[in-house]
């Protein structure tokens, strides 16, 4: 399909500050042009139309934290079925952590990663290598490889790296080779044995609590090493009130620290984990109703950057155990976009903000050139019936996790259709 005319939808931009009725034309994989809707169409055979009437029209969505799981895991998830998830739920790039195995810390991971998302992705796969040497916190990774092999940031993401002296050095390299660094802001000496949120929740299940200090104490670690070696620091998962208002005063001070929220931590409290629910684990774990009011208000004003699905993926053996044993994560590819519309349907964010939080803002972040509508990029588009009102089912999904916290869930916005680069990848009909 080399002409596509997507007509009458309502295009919201917030890369061009554009929100309106327009028809979107396509060429060769590019956009080439915008115009108000009700023209006629060109005198060519040649164009494809795509009719978007009350649907929207957005950049395509990109989602700066997932796993694949590939190489190594792929009784979890694969390129395949997570990239053809990512489709599904909208999103047109996504951004692997390095939690393999092998661990990607070197080029020929990264290498083996993006040739077998060109061989059997649905959409672009932008690979995150490892900051240390296989994820052990001990010594810095070949940073200049990984870029060279096309990695878009480093990060032990699943492991804080503890020696703070190694973090230091890890920032300072991010600034020679322009690569942000993804922290996972835990300090595991404060953990200790803990598997869910610390508070009265915790306690009235018998389970043993993790404080936020175990996080904010990383984060405030971080922001003041990254002030001083000038490095680029992303937050990862940002989960606590206190974290929020860490990262607030630091951008203030002109610190270049960005930071993302997941879905579920806008969504639910650690109440879900009531009847040992162990697909309310995760972590950083689920908090209390103050530390979303903090998380909202950092998504409105800009503190937090952007929303990431952190899209972890486990087999029944790993989740279907006691709670203190079972694995951490859920999947979010496909319930992601939902509960951020979710989002403006409650007032906490306007319409073209939440989608801002999902395209540019994340695009911005890691420096990708996506996320945008204007003239000459990369045709990557999301069509949305944001009033179809849907049931999550996670027999249905096409990820290979079905370890869900919103199981059953009534969900109202759907994706009608996402194209990469001229080409529909996924179609509801």
């Amino acid at each position: 399909m080399k002409r596509l005319v997507i007509k009458n939808g309502r295009v919201i931009d917030p890369s061009g500050g554009l929100d309106g009725l327009y028809d979107l034309y396509i060429y060769e994989g590019k956009v080439a042009s915008l115009r108000p809707s009700g023209g006629s169409l060109e005198a060519d055979e040649d164009w494809d139309v795509l009719d978007a009437k009350k649907m929207l029209v957005l950049p395509g969505l990109i989602d700066i934290h997932t796993h694949l799981r590939d190489p190594g895991y792929e009784y979890k998830e694969t390129i395949a079925t997570g990239t053809m998830a990512a489709a599904a739920g909208g999103f047109t790039s996504i951004v692997c952590m390095a939690n393999t195995n092998p661990v990607n810390d070197n080029g020929s991971v990264t290498r083996y990663i993006l040739n077998r998302a060109s061989e059997v992705g649905k959409v672009n796969v932008f690979p995150v290598g490892a900051a240390t040497r296989g994820l052990n916190g001990e010594m810095i990774s070949e940073m200049g490889e990984l870029r060279d092999s096309g990695c878009v940031a480093v990060s032990d993401d699943g492991m804080p790296i503890i020696d703070g002296g190694l973090m230091r050095k890890v920032l300072e390299y991010s600034s020679v080779f322009d690569m942000p660094v993804i922290s996972h802001c835990e300090d595991p000496c404060i953990v200790s044995d803990g598997v869910m949120n610390e508070g009265s929740t915790s306690t009235r299940l018998g389970l043993k609590g993790i404080p936020r200090a175990a996080e904010e104490a990383m984060v405030a670690r971080d922001i003041v090493l990254a002030e001083l070696t000038r490095g680029r620091l992303h937050i990862a998962h940002i989960s606590t009130r206190g974290s929020v208002e860490l990262v607030r005063t630091a951008k203030d001070k002109g610190l270049s620290i960005t930071t993302e929220v997941t879905p579920h931590h806008c969504t639910l409290t650690d109440d879900s984990v009531v009847g040992y629910n162990t697909n309310a684990k995760m972590n950083p774990p689920l908090r209390d109703e103050d530390d979303i009011e903090a998380i909202l208000q950092g998504l409105k004003d800009k503190t937090i950057d952007c929303i990431a699905t952190d899209h972890a993926p486990h087999s029944s053996i790993e989740k279907d155990l006691e709670f203190d044993r079972a694995a951490n994560g859920v999947v979010g590819l496909e319930t992601a976009l939902s509960l951020t519309l979710r989002l403006v349907d409650r007032g906490f964010l306007g319409l073209s903000e939440a989608i801002e939080r999902v395209t540019v803002g994340p695009a911005t972040v890691l420096g990708l050139e996506k996320g945008t509508l204007k003239v000459g990029a990369d045709a990557d588009i999301t069509i949305v019936d944001k009033d179809r009102e849907w049931i999550v089912d996670s027999n249905l999904f096409f990820s290979k996790g079905r370890n869900t916290p919103f199981e059953g869930w009534s969900m109202k916005g759907k994706v009608v259709k996402t194209i990469v680069k001229g080409k529909v990848v996924y179609s509801e009909e």
